[in-house]
């Protein structure tokens, strides 16, 4: 018998006793940094197990929790035996990334729903043919300023991924209204889309968006200098869920087109004329403030 009054000491637990698949990689890992799990690697050799286990298995990459530079390198042997993520973001990448580090990634990962490139501009068209053939669940995807997006790489992401909900394509200046049209048509699901700063783009683009997206909310079209009033008409008419609508730089687009939009409340970057403002204003409190607006 233990003698009175003494305790037998509990025994120490330690951290890679707990189940690894059941325990530690969903529940455990996921919730701390990249840049520390990858430094838990020196800790030990089992620790160096555990966090290749926690790569092969986790949903989520995103390069710039590694640091502002990820080694090429570094990034392969990341990613290599990984074959579930869903949500991948390369930006930081964009200084080295090619087709020949980022097709096997794209390859060996069907489940992709969310796919960030922006100014990646290293890659090629295959790239984007790479994604529509190999993530048809993909809903999200953002291309700003690749410009090796061409009209038939585009067409090839519309066949296959027709469940897509937001794509930025913002200054992809080789793709042209007729492009865009086919996307339209085939991914009728859009909320959000990007065809800021891109001088090809004008009302036939606009207007079949409008026709074919009834779910849009989002659409940026800064820098289109082709848009006229006459598409924003449309998109007035028949996008009823519209919540946002971007259109500075593009000269065309009057205040006549857009009041039917700014009445129902959707967000606008330009602001109303003055003399319009002040109209309104009057009409609100019964009286106009006094403002030369000669000057």
């Amino acid at each position: 018998m233990e003698p009175l009054g003494e305790t037998r000491p509990c025994p120490r637990g330690h951290l890679l006793d707990l189940p690894w698949e059941d325990i530690l990689v969903p529940h455990i890992l996921c919730h701390l940094p990249l840049r520390q799990l990858l430094s838990l690697q020196r800790v030990s050799k089992s620790f160096q197990t555990l966090i290749q286990l926690y790569l092969a298995n986790m949903r989520c990459f995103d390069s710039s929790q590694v640091g502002p530079h990820l080694p090429k390198a570094a990034f392969c042997n990341l990613l290599k035996d990984n074959e579930v993520l869903q949500q991948l973001a390369l930006q930081n990448c964009s200084d080295w990334l090619t087709d020949k580090e980022l097709l096997p990634v794209i390859g060996q990962n069907h489940h992709l729903q969310e796919i960030q490139l922006s100014s990646c501009l290293q890659l090629s068209r295959h790239a984007l043919v790479a994604i529509s053939l190999s993530c048809p669940h993909v809903r999200c995807l953002s291309l700003a300023h690749c410009e090796w997006v061409d009209s038939l790489s585009l067409r090839s992401l519309a066949d296959h991924c027709k469940g897509l909900e937001s794509l930025d394509l913002t200054a992809c200046r080789q793709l042209k209204d007729e492009a865009i049209c086919y996307l339209a048509q085939k991914c009728s699901r859009l909320k959000s889309l990007s065809l800021a700063v891109n001088a090809n783009m004008g009302d036939t683009a606009v207007e079949e968006i409008s026709k074919c997206c009834p779910e849009l909310e989002h659409l940026d079209l800064t820098g289109c200098l082709r848009v006229k009033n006459e598409s924003i008409r449309v998109l007035a008419e028949y996008c009823t869920k519209l919540r946002s609508l971007k259109v500075k730089h593009c000269h065309k687009v009057a205040e006549s087109s857009l009041s039917v939009l700014r009445s129902r409340g959707v967000e606008l970057d330009v602001e109303l004329p003055l003399q319009r403002a002040l109209v309104l204003l009057q009409d609100g409190v019964g009286f106009a403030p006094f403002i030369n607006l000669q000057i």
